[in-house]
Order: C-alpha cells, then structure tokens, then sequence
C-alpha cells in the first residue's frame, strides 16, 4: 500500500510539481509508480495526475483507489476520446502548480532524475528534458531494433525541417513551467505521441531548456502502445507544423492513407483485369470499391484511432463511408469538368482541383456521419 505522507496531506491544495502520466491498460504499473515517486520527490509537494483513456483492464479504478488514500493522486477518465498527446494535454491543463512533468506509466522512465528536472525549471530553465542522447543516456536500452531506428530516424527529421536542437525530441519524459503550455494550449495537436514535439515547434519564442541524461528501463507490466501507424501519426505532425500549423494534423494523415489508396486502387484494377478478365467498367468498379474499404479501414486505424469503429458500428461505419466517397467522386467529376469545359483549365490543373476537392469533401463529411464524436 502506498503510504500518505502527513505533511503531503496537509498542503495537497497547493502543489509545487504535477506529474501528468497518461494510462491506457496500465493497470499493474500505476502503484508501483506511485511508490516510486514517493521515494524519489520526498522534500516537495507533489501531485500526479493520471489520465486514463477508459482502459478495460480498470486503470481509472485503480488510480481512484490510490487517490482515495493519498490527496497527492488524482485521475482523469476520458471517456469516447483516446490519444497520448491529448491526454498529456489535459493532464497538464487540469493542474495548478506551476510546473508540470509528463512520463510514461510503463516504469521505463526513471523518476529518480525528476528532482534534477525541477531543479533546473527553479534556475529558470523553462523546460526540462529527459534524454537518452546525451552524455550519460543510454538510448540502445528498453527499446526494439526497430523503434531504434525509427527514433532515431524521426529524430533527425525534426532536426532537419524544423530546426529543431534537441538531442532527443521525440522524449515522452519531460517537464516544463505550465503557462509555457497555457500560452500555446490552442495550437497543440490532441493527435499522435510526440507531445514534447508539438511544444518546442508551436512555441513563439525559443524555450530555455536543459537535457538530462537518463537510461531507458525494460518494460515489466503491461504492453506497449506504441505501434508501426505512430509513424504515420508523426509525420502528419511533422508536416502540419511545416505547415505553420494551418493544415490538420488529421486531414494530412486522411490524405496519406488516401494516396494509398491510389495504388491499391491500381492493383486491384490489374488483378480484376488480368486475372478474372473482367471489362475495365466492372474491373474499375470492384477497384473502387476495394480502395475504399481499404481507405476505411486504415483510416479507423489510423487517422481516426481515437473514434475506432469496431462491431456493428464498424459496419454502418463502413457503408457510410462508401456513400460520403460516392458524392466525393461527383463533386470531383464536378469541378474537375467545370474548370476544363466552361473554365478552359488545362487537363492537369482540372485534375488537380477536383481531386483536392473530393479529398476535402470527403474529409469534411466522414469526419461528420462516419467518425463523428
């Protein structure tokens, strides 16, 4: 059982640190986070705040548990709504205290380096960051072969594009003075993992950071939540903040799994015409349909994650999204023949503008009648 320190009880209205940690099936790992924390922060008033995406393995009720016995534990239940930055993002929205940390539930992060973080926010750092990238971090420890890579890969991405400095932008581990995050609360995506990302790129002026180095454990409990569509997730955020943030990180993510599309479109057309010898009206048509199925399904897992479909409404799901598909195509044919006709637009640029509008279209209504909240 985790203790309740008395002093902790005394002063919980007014913490100096909130830890946000946002769960999702992380059921086994919330009390011994707790405990670790105790340890690790004794000396401050603290707080953590966990912030549960409705996990079916009862997170939320095990958190309210502990919260019943500590006043420093509090839990946030999101329920129809699920994402880590967008928990990260109300997590720290719902705190008081005037710095607020973000880590991973998983125990992989090592709460011990924590009072160095607040440290550094107290000698007027603004935001702290966890890295395994600089001297004394180990960045081969915890993770797959492959999430490696693909850290490391996005890593230099952000570097690249958007100028980003740090060692190890794509850190979960984190602490930053809250009206830093008040100030540019509004234009932060509620989409994908890369929370610290989204901070250092929407923020107007450069942030005074320091990196501290940390080693990345082995996870014991639970399961990753991470998987290969985060990929995806992040280069939308990446190109929507190239973007000046004008472009959805959603709708950039809709149009990737649409250009998708364009190949199984092509490959379906092939086999419907070289394999079952069908005439290329009944080829093309099975060919749409085949891409749009395969648009609704990679968009339920991917660009609509947070509003997955799954069992009858799955179903309906996927009928309404060949309808909104339908008339996307006849606003496409509409406009693409208007321009060229009436317009004199070449064949190009007529193209061009009714397929932007058909995606458009089709974003803007399935998002409505087909993923709607």
């Amino acid at each position: 059982m985790v203790p309740v320190r008395p002093d902790a009880a005394s002063s919980a209205s007014s913490p100096e640190l909130s830890i946000v940690v946002p769960t999702y099936k992380e059921a086994a790992n919330v009390p011994r986070l707790v405990e670790l924390l105790d340890a690790a922060l004794a000396g401050l008033v603290w707080e953590v705040i966990f912030v549960d995406d409705d996990s079916p393995d009862g997170t939320a009720a095990v958190a309210k548990g502990l919260a019943a016995r500590d006043p420093r534990v509090r839990c946030l239940r999101r329920v129809g709504r699920r994402g880590l930055a967008g928990a990260c993002i109300e997590g720290m929205l719902s705190s008081a205290a005037p710095v607020v940390a973000v880590m991973d539930a998983d125990l992989q992060h090592d709460e011990t380096i924590l009072p160095k973080m607040y440290a550094a926010i107290r000698d007027g750092a603004d935001l702290a960051v966890g890295s395994r990238y600089v001297e004394g971090g180990s960045s081969n420890e915890g993770l797959s072969a492959i999430r490696q890579w693909g850290s490391e890969t996005a890593t230099s991405l952000a570097r690249r594009f958007l100028r980003i400095e740090l060692s190890d932008p794509m850190s979960g581990f984190f602490m930053i003075r809250r009206d830093r995050v008040e100030a540019i609360a509004d234009d932060l995506s509620s989409e994908g993992f890369k929370i610290l990302l989204d901070i250092v790129a929407s923020s107007p002026e450069r942030l005074r950071t320091t990196e501290i180095p940390f080693t990345f454990r082995e996870r014991t409990a639970g399961e990753s939540k991470l998987d290969s569509l985060v990929t995806a997730e992040y280069l939308g955020l990446l190109f929507s903040k190239l973007t000046g943030g004008l472009v959805p990180v959603r709708f950039l993510m809709f149009l990737m799994v649409g250009a998708s599309g364009i190949v199984v479109h092509l490959a379906a057309l092939k086999v419907a015409l070289h394999v079952f010898a069908t005439t290329f009206l009944w080829g093309e048509l099975a060919a749409s349909f085949v891409a749009m199925t395969w648009n609704f399904v990679l968009n339920n897992q991917l660009t609509y994650r947070d509003r997955r479909l799954t069992g009858l409404r799955f179903v309906w799901g996927l009928v309404s999204f060949y309808l909104v598909c339908s008339l996307g195509t006849i606003a496409n044919m509409g406009v693409a023949t208007g321009l060229f006709e009436m317009a004199g637009s070449g064949p190009w640029i007529a193209g061009f503008a009714g397929a932007v509008m058909s995606a458009v279209f089709n974003y803007t209504v399935s998002a409505v009648f087909t993923w709607r909240k």
